[in-house]
């Protein structure tokens, strides 16, 4: 999308997502989905609704884009960062906020996630940390591997 426009209208969004989990042959698996043209990987988030609480909204946007549906355990980070793009066909700053919680799996299936992901897969939380393309990311994702070995 190019530099940041300084000069161009700002549009602050407020998103929540989520980091779930599962235990497996004595390993903890993590819900990571694949997104857009480049398949950049990246935790189920997405916006908040009006009215609704960032936890709620985890909880629904980790169920829409992964296919899962999560239990909430604990608030793990909130994100913010930058972007470029348009909005109402014009070209804007987009200012994010993201919430992040740890979601414990109750059921779903992540072949189940919904039209705008290109894939979503169950992964060790290691290899998780590795994959995820940005680094707000990847430290929320070390933060829940931090938060499920203190409470091993």
């Amino acid at each position: 999308m190019g530099a940041l426009n300084t000069k161009a209208p700002v549009v602050h969004q407020t998103s929540a997502g989520g980091v779930a989990y599962k235990k497996e042959g004595g390993e903890t698996l993590v819900a990571i989905v694949s997104v857009g043209e480049y398949n950049r990987w990246q935790l189920p988030k997405g916006l908040i609704e009006k009215g609704e609480e960032p936890s709620t909204a985890a909880i629904r946007e980790t169920c829409e884009e992964a296919g899962i549906e999560g239990e909430l355990e604990a608030a793990l980070d909130k994100i913010d960062y930058w972007y470029v793009g348009e909005h109402e066909g014009k070209q804007v700053r987009f200012h994010k906020i993201v919430h992040f919680f740890l979601l414990k799996f109750r059921s779903g299936d992540v072949s189940k996630h919904d039209s705008e992901v290109n894939e979503a897969r169950w992964v060790p939380i290691r290899e998780a940390v590795q994959m995820l393309t940005f680094k707000s990311e990847r430290n929320v994702m070390e933060k829940a591997a931090a938060v499920l070995a203190s409470t091993a």
